[in-house]
């Protein structure tokens, strides 16, 4: 019992440091994949309403009134 544990629970200040900083990379990346897929969305929702006739459009939105 020569060595000394300065570390608290199951992992030293070292491997804590290097998951939490593992656990940040892995939330910025999911942040990523969710923006990047809200992005997607919102794209394939504007070719769809490319695709729309007019009156499927004026069902869709109505009648609002002139745009000027």
């Amino acid at each position: 019992m020569g060595k000394k544990q300065t570390d608290s629970g199951l992992f030293s200040e070292e491997q804590l440091k290097k998951l939490q900083e593992t656990k940040k990379g892995l939330q910025q990346e999911e942040r990523k994949r969710e923006e990047e897929a809200e992005a997607q969305r919102r794209f394939e929702r504007k070719q769809r309403e490319k695709n729309m006739s007019f009156e499927e459009l004026l069902d869709k939105y109505g009648d609002q009134g002139s745009k000027y």
